[in-house]
């Protein structure tokens, strides 16, 4: 008796378990009736009908990650579709470049189931298909490509993958969200050349920017030496401006000095005087220099001991200006004054006063054989 309870009761609870589904939600079943696919049992409490209605199986493949780090993929079978973003994460596989390169690469793909009816009677195994045909295509497009444009197209290798999986995957009722590369592992040999050049790229770039600097600092220095020059260039320029305007400004003051002591002169002297005291200051301005440096020899020309004789006057001149008399032009005063046959030359020396001229009929041994005056110093 009690065994036949307990068969009745497990018989009860099998009626119960086959005829009563509760599914969660983002998650749902396949249900079939009479092998035929009959409806999509959705989250919540569902009702079937035994031995008549049941939920399709499919199979699925799990990722792990053991405790070692070692990854691990599980496969098996549920009646129960996720709706939710599924991660399918296989290990790396080795693929060969266009300039024959053999690297292993590690992809990881996202998807959604869409459709579970597509997802489930479209494709025998949905996570299967999808890893073979993410790693056919990763093949197809990275061996048209080169070893550097694969390091360095990470985004045109997605674009393409996503493009191409998504047109197969729609049939298959899945939507594919994203694809990426996790990584990309080039040979040990080929890795140490990359590095090798990475290195000596670098050692390029910074010569370069040490010449770059080297060439601004030179064109820097040489601009700064231009500039220098221009702007002593510029003061000197201005300062030779400034030195002719002062030495024009002191001219015209001598000169304005000049002439007016010329009229004090002019005005204390008797009339055509003037010219003849000047010309005798001049003279006596002129000998020191022309009698510098030892043994030398001076030859006057005949016209000069007419000055001579003006000199001997100039002081007569000077005494008549200083006492307050105004002395009277006398064309015939005593002057010497050299005939013009045979002048008598004045003899300057050590013992012969400033203001006395030779007499015309005392030779002098000095005479030069021409005729001209002679004077030794």
């Amino acid at each position: 008796m009690t065994i036949l309870v307990l068969i009745l009761l497990a018989l009860a609870a099998g009626f119960a378990f086959a005829t009563f589904k509760i599914i969660g939600q983002a998650e749902v079943m396949v249900i079939e009736r009479l092998g035929r696919f009959h409806r999509v049992a959705r989250s919540g409490l569902n009702i079937l009908i035994p031995l008549i209605e049941r939920p399709k199986s499919i199979d699925v493949r799990y990722f792990e990650i053991a405790v070692g780090g070692a990854k691990k993929i599980t496969a098996g079978s549920t009646t129960r579709i996720d709706l939710r973003e599924q991660v399918l994460n296989f290990p790396s596989q080795p693929v060969i470049t266009k300039d024959n390169v053999t690297i292993d690469i590690d992809a990881v793909l996202y998807y959604r189931v869409a459709d579970p009816q597509k997802a489930t009677y479209a494709v025998q195994n949905l996570p299967y298909a999808l890893e073979t045909l993410t790693r056919t295509t990763l093949r197809n497009i990275v061996g048209e490509m080169e070893l550097d444009a694969t390091l360095a197209s990470r985004d045109a290798i997605n674009t393409r993958m996503r493009e191409v999986i998504e047109e197969a995957a729609i049939g298959w009722g899945v939507d594919l969200t994203r694809v990426e590369l996790q990584a990309i592992e080039p040979p040990r040999d080929i890795k140490q050349s990359m590095e090798l050049q990475m290195r000596a790229e670098r050692e390029r770039r910074a010569a370069v920017t040490n010449a770059e600097a080297t060439k601004r600092a030179a064109i820097l220095e040489s601009e700064g030496v231009r500039e220098a020059q221009v702007r002593r260039a510029e003061g000197e320029k201005d300062a030779a401006i400034l030195r002719a305007q002062g030495q024009a400004t002191a001219r015209l003051a001598m000169a304005e000095a000049e002439a007016q002591a010329l009229e004090r002169i002019a005005s204390a002297l008797p009339e055509g005087e003037a010219a003849m005291y000047l010309l005798g200051i001049k003279y006596l301005e002129a000998l020191p220099k022309m009698t510098e440096g030892s043994g030398t020899t001076i030859f006057l020309p005949a016209e000069a001991t007419g000055v001579m004789g003006a000199i001997g006057g100039l002081r007569e001149l000077l005494t008549r200006s200083a006492s307050g008399a105004k002395p009277q032009s006398n064309p015939t005063r005593a002057t010497a004054r050299p005939s013009p046959s045979r002048p008598a030359p004045p003899q300057l020396g050590s013992g012969a006063s400033s203001g006395a001229a030779a007499g015309p009929d005392k030779p002098d041994d000095g005479d030069d054989p021409d005729g001209d005056p002679v004077t030794n110093l």
